[in-house]
């Protein structure tokens, strides 16, 4: 099975995924995790240049097909050959976190970026994406002063990447749940892992049925 970690930044993504990998791991899951974009040696050197801080001048529309770039080397490289093993694999990000930043808030058409990254990744979408949602005043004082590319295009910026998650959340009502991330850690896991357990029931339990 396939699940993506994504949200503003500051919304607590990675500690909530690294909590659900354990969680899996302990279930006797065979586990792949990786981050979007990175994880291979050309994502690696991509993300130092969308994320760092530098002088280069990057389009938008570059910088969505640079994401989209690492996002393929990963899905061939990595993702797709755990799934065929039957490994569960994990991601920090994945197509939605293009389709938001650099669409929705980055004014480019996110009709479009779906259309590129589905062919881009022959059409792998996640089983879930949990979307770590938490209000851009809540989330921007976490991230501290050392930001990245993205981080520091400013709180109107972010506001428009949460209203786009939101959105997309919308029109993905089946794959895409919002989980309110404005609470306790404990709290916050203890929802996606029952929100997983009863998707891997049905999933387990449809397959049984064609057996």
């Amino acid at each position: 099975m396939f699940f993506v970690f994504d949200g503003v930044d500051g919304a607590g993504k990675s500690t909530q995924l690294d909590l659900f990998v354990e969680w899996l791991r302990d279930l006797g899951r065979a586990v792949v995790t990786c981050k979007d974009p990175g994880s291979t040696e050309l994502g690696e050197q991509l993300r130092a240049l969308l994320l760092g801080k530098h002088e280069t001048p990057i389009h938008m529309r570059t910088e969505m097909m640079m994401f989209t770039t690492a996002r393929t080397q990963l899905v061939q490289q990595i993702v797709k050959p755990s799934l065929a093993r039957g490994e569960f694999v994990v991601l920090d990000r994945y197509i939605l976190s293009t389709v938001v930043y650099q669409g929705h808030a980055g004014d480019l058409d996110p009709d479009e970026l779906w259309t590129v990254n589905r062919i881009a990744t022959e059409g792998l979408l996640p089983d879930k994406t949990f979307i770590l949602d938490l209000p851009v005043e809540v989330a921007m004082p976490r991230l501290g002063q050392s930001l990245d590319r993205m981080e520091s295009r400013g709180a109107e910026y972010m506001h428009r990447v949460r209203d786009g998650f939101l959105f997309e959340a919308r029109r993905n009502p089946d794959s895409v749940e919002v989980v309110d991330a404005n609470r306790e850690i404990g709290v916050i896991q203890k929802e996606i892992r029952e929100t997983t357990g009863k998707y891997m029931a049905r999933k387990s339990s449809a397959r049984s049925r064609f057996l």
